[in-house]
Formats: structure tokens, sequence, C-alpha cells
């Protein structure tokens, strides 16, 4: 197939939802269906925009998990980058999902309403850009994401220092997927039978990063592209291991992804940045080098090193069930808030903001009154059953 038209045509669907369901009908009987993690929020999206999950037998479940980079975000470090924001030298650039996260102070479109100089960037070069334009401002760039955007952050930094732009830095939160993926599966709430491994992610970091899934978990994987054909056929990928007692790391992407992945990506990123001891994700806790930090070599593109921010002190924000919702124990439509006190124009979780958050796409995709529906009929048939 060349073109996107081929990657979304009906028959193409409907030929591979009859052979998932084939495939299905040879499952043991468990006890319950199988659960299948998709771990990017743009798989995600593309799921429920074209009602995937509609599409599969009973036996066959979808459970979203946390990578979605802004999803994660620890509420701490939207706060240091509200603080440097407000300072009159600063000019604070970010991804547009970023300025709409809640911290415990506000998010940085409430600063940029306040005064604060926060702007939207598409990309690190960006801001970098806007420092060699405003030599007189300090330009700081919010850096997030897993291995998508981490070589962008990097290769930028290489670009500042060759070119001797001593105006820009960037406060890091990069994190990476292999560690995320593995507190999932450690935590004891989570029952993930295979997963399907984000495309864009692999694109830089090859297959090999995920043996140890297979290998030590005993769960198959599957790399997968964004369109609804290639979902489907991911899913078709993974049954097929089930059915034939396989586990294995297969790469359905492999028009965009390489089993070594992007050396050069690879290279920028070991140069400019190194694990972190102890990285805190949201609705994961503390993971064993997850984060990223800027090598001492580069530290003075290291805002959080050159401007020291001071947070004043929070008290805890609750934000709705997001951990479980994060660790796929359960569904965003579950959450006592979803869809009422927290919505897209309001929202209390990175969830509800981000464009890869599976909150999101439940309520921009989904039936937000069957869901709501459904979640009371829950919630009711909890209270009448007997103690």
């Amino acid at each position: 197939m060349k073109f996107v038209d081929d990657f979304r045509d009906t028959q193409r669907a409907m030929e591979l939802k009859k052979a998932i369901h084939h495939l299905a009908a040879q499952l043991p009987d468990r006890g319950r269906p199988l659960q299948l993690m998709e771990f990017c929020g743009g798989h995600t999206h593309t799921i429920f925009r074209y009602t995937i999950e509609q599409m599969l037998p009973d036996n066959i479940e979808m459970v979203h998990g946390p990578g979605c980079p802004v999803c994660v975000l620890p509420m701490e470090r939207v706060d240091i980058c509200v603080e440097l924001a407000k300072r009159p030298e600063v000019m604070l650039c970010t991804f547009g999902d970023a300025m709409r996260v809640p911290g415990h102070h506000g998010s940085l479109m409430q600063a940029k309403a306040a005064g604060a100089d926060v702007r939207m960037v598409y990309s690190p070069l960006d801001a970098l850009t806007l420092a060699r334009n405003n030599p007189e401002r300090e330009v700081v760039f919010f850096a997030l994401g897993f291995e998508t955007t981490a070589p962008s952050s990097a290769l930028t930094v290489l670009l500042a220092e060759a070119q001797q732009v001593r105006n820009f830095s960037m406060i890091c939160n990069h994190i990476t997927t292999a560690p995320t993926i593995r507190a999932v599966l450690d935590a004891p709430d989570v029952l993930v039978d295979g997963f399907l491994a984000p495309g864009h992610v692999s694109m830089v970091i090859g297959t090999h990063p995920y043996d140890f899934i297979t290998r030590d978990y005993g769960r198959p994987l599957v790399v997968t592209g964004f369109e609804p054909i290639d979902i489907l056929q991911s899913i078709w990928m993974l049954l097929q291991q089930f059915v034939e007692g396989r586990c294995e790391v297969e790469n359905q992407y492999a028009r965009v992804v390489a089993d070594d992945g992007n050396p050069q990506a690879i290279a920028a990123m070991e140069k400019v940045f190194e694990p972190l001891v102890a990285t805190e994700l949201r609705g994961l806790g503390t993971l064993d080098k997850a984060g990223q930090r800027i090598r001492d070599n580069y530290a003075h593109y290291d805002a959080e090193k050159r401007f020291e921010p001071q947070i004043a002190a929070f008290e805890p924000v609750p934000c709705g069930q997001c951990g479980s919702v994060v660790r796929g124990v359960m569904k965003p439509w579950q959450c006592t808030e979803f869809g009422t006190s927290c919505k897209p124009e309001t929202p209390i979780g990175a969830l509800m903001v981000s464009s890869e958050g599976a909150c999101a796409a439940y309520y921009n995709y989904g039936d937000l009154q069957e869901l709501l529906g459904r979640r009371d009929a829950t919630a009711n048939k909890q209270a009448e059953a007997p103690a």
C-alpha cells in the first residue's frame, strides 16, 4: 500500500475484522477478555476516531497506557515552568499541549493571561530562533516527550553550542519508553497480555529495546503504525502469536521503523542527555532511569541549573483517578470526574488536556451521554450489591 487512503480502506478493515474474529474464537476461555495495551496516545485516538473497539470481539479488550508524555507530567514540573515564566527577563516556549496542563499554581496558559511571556512553538528550533532574534531576553524551552522528541531537543542544544547562542536554555523533562513500560508490567493491579508499541518512538530507538518484554515478562509485542489498518493488522498479528503459542517482538511498521532505529538520533541523545537516577511520573510513581537530564558538558543550556527556580509550597490537588487510567487499570469513563467537572475546557488532569490523552479521546470521539450512563449504571449496580 502506497497512499494514506489505502490505510483507511473500509474493505481492508472489514477483512481484518473478520480475520481477528476468526483468531479470537480460537483463544482459550480465561475468564476475562484478553487485554492488549496500546502504549501510545496517538494509537488511542486512532482507535476511537475510527471506532476500532466496536469492531473487536467481546474477548478482546483494548487498554490505554501511559504513552502520552504530557499525561505523566508531574505538576511540580509545570510549577517550575510557571515560576520561570513569571520572571521579566524570561521568554518561555513550549508545545501547545503543555501550556494547558494544570500545576499546583495554575497552568502556563494562565500565567500567559496574567502577563508572562509564554509562547507556543512547534519545535525547539523555533525557540532557538527566538533566542537569536531576541538577544536581550532569556529564552527557555520546556522540553518534554519520549524518544520521539528528545533527538530534536538534543540537536538543538548542539546547534546552540555550535552557534554560541548563550541566551537559550531548556527545562528537560524527556522520559524513556522502556522503564515506563516496565513500571506498567510491575504494577500488581495491571493485567496486560500484549502490547502495541509506539511507532514514532520506535522509529528512533528501533525494536530491540522491547526484547525484555518478551524475555522477562512473556508478553508479545507488535510495533505499530498510526492508521486504522495499521492498528487492526497489529491486533491480528498479536492474536496470531497467542493462537500459535509464540511470544515475540514483531514490526508491523517496517515501512518506517528499522530494527536498529536511527543511529544519528540515538547518538545525539546520548551525547546531550544522561539518565536520571529517579524520575517521578504522574500515576506511575518514582521510576529508575526513566527520565533524562542534560549532561554537565552542556550545563549552560540547563535552565534549572542556570536559574535555580524555587517553587512555592502547595496543597495536594485532587486529580480524579488519573493514575489508574494511565496504568490501564481504569477506563476514562469510569472516573467520577470524567465529563462532568473534568472537561477539555476545565481539565482537572492532563489526560483531558493533551491531544494524545485517553480522556480527551473518549470525550472527543465517544458518545458522552452513553459513557456517563454506563458509569452511573455501574455505580448503581455496585451500590446495590450485598456487602
